[in-house]
Parts: C-alpha cells; structure tokens; sequence
C-alpha cells in the first residue's frame, strides 16, 4: 500500500471516529481489537490487514463505498496540487501536548535529492516559462503570488501551499506591491 494512501485511511479513520464521539477504546471494542492498534493505525505507525480495517469500518457505521470515497493514489491526482491554508489537516501524535501539526502535503515521490530554498520576488521580477527536472513545492510566506502553468494562472496568498511537476512549463509573478517570499523546495529524482 502506498504511503499517501496508508495516511488518507488513516485519517479517515480518525475523522470518523472522532465524529461519531467514538473513544480509541470504544472503536477497539467494537471493531475486537486492540487499543493500542487502534493507536497506531490512526497514527499511520502500522498496516491493518484487509480484515481488520473493515471490521473497524463497520464498527465505525460507515458505509465501505462511502469511506473509499476521493482516497487516491498519487497516480489519479492532477499534475498540480494546490493546499490553501484552511485545508492543511489537523493532526496529533500521542504523548505530544502542546504541538500542533499540520500535514500540508504527502506525496509518495521515488528516490530523490532535497534542495530547500527562500525565494523572494520583487513586484516586477519576470521571467519566461521554465522547466526544473524536479517536483516542486512551494509555501507562500508574504505576498500574493500568480503561478503560470502554459495557458492556466493560479493565485496563491500568504499560507497556500502547491505541489507540481516541475517538467511543466510555469513561472511566478508578484502581483503585489512589496517583495513577496517562498518556500520552496525542490525534489530531484535520482536517475537510475
């Protein structure tokens, strides 16, 4: 099972539960397992069995159709993925009080090189349409910024988030009046 598709199980499984006032032990109960594999499935720690991940689907009063519903793999999402600020998941981890995470992308991506960098656009840098052999993120820390992707324009404000491949003509724009910042980062594949 795909990483990506191991995360999207287990925060549904998370949510529901959570929406139904289910406790971990409740669930664990009625789905006749353990607790603590309850833990470490939401946790994305472990892989349920086919068996166990529908016995705890039924505990959970959902339909299977309408639990597997928008889970994809990395193969069925669009060659570009935008994350406004307000749609990054919630997550805890146990034993952690007080941190607050949130997952903004995953992404299964083969073997790659990290480059981590700042990007900073002044209101009138330019710049033709580029290629980068990499798969690209970028996390919008000040200003608002238009992505161009051949024909297609994307805006992205302060705490949106994309993922792309980089193999896809594109360049940003400022369209503010100060320097607007990025994060980006940049995975290389390794070439075998």
């Amino acid at each position: 099972m795909e990483e990506d598709i191991l995360i999207q199980i287990s925060n549904r499984i998370k949510e529901r539960r959570r929406e139904k006032n289910i406790t971990v032990q409740e669930l664990a109960q009625r789905a006749n397992v353990s607790k603590g594999l309850i833990s470490q499935i939401e946790n994305s720690r472990t892989i349920p069995s086919l068996i166990v991940l529908i016995e705890i689907i039924k505990a959970l009063e959902i339909d299977l159709n309408e639990f597997f519903k928008d889970i994809r793999s990395k193969a069925a999402e669009l060659p570009v993925l935008i994350k406004r600020k307000d749609e990054y998941d919630h997550f805890e981890k146990e034993h952690a009080l007080g941190f607050h995470y949130q997952r903004i992308f995953t992404q299964l991506i083969s073997q790659s090189t990290i480059d981590i960098v700042i990007l900073e656009l002044e209101p009138d840098a330019t710049r033709p349409l580029v290629e980068t052999d990499a798969f690209e993120y970028k996390y919008v820390l000040s200003g608002e910024i238009e992505y161009q992707f051949n024909e297609d324009k994307i805006i992205l404000n302060q705490g949106d988030s994309m993922l792309f491949d980089g193999r896809i003509p594109h360049t940003p724009k400022n369209l503010g009046t100060q320097t607007a910042s990025m994060l980006v980062i940049y995975f290389f594949e390794e070439k075998k």
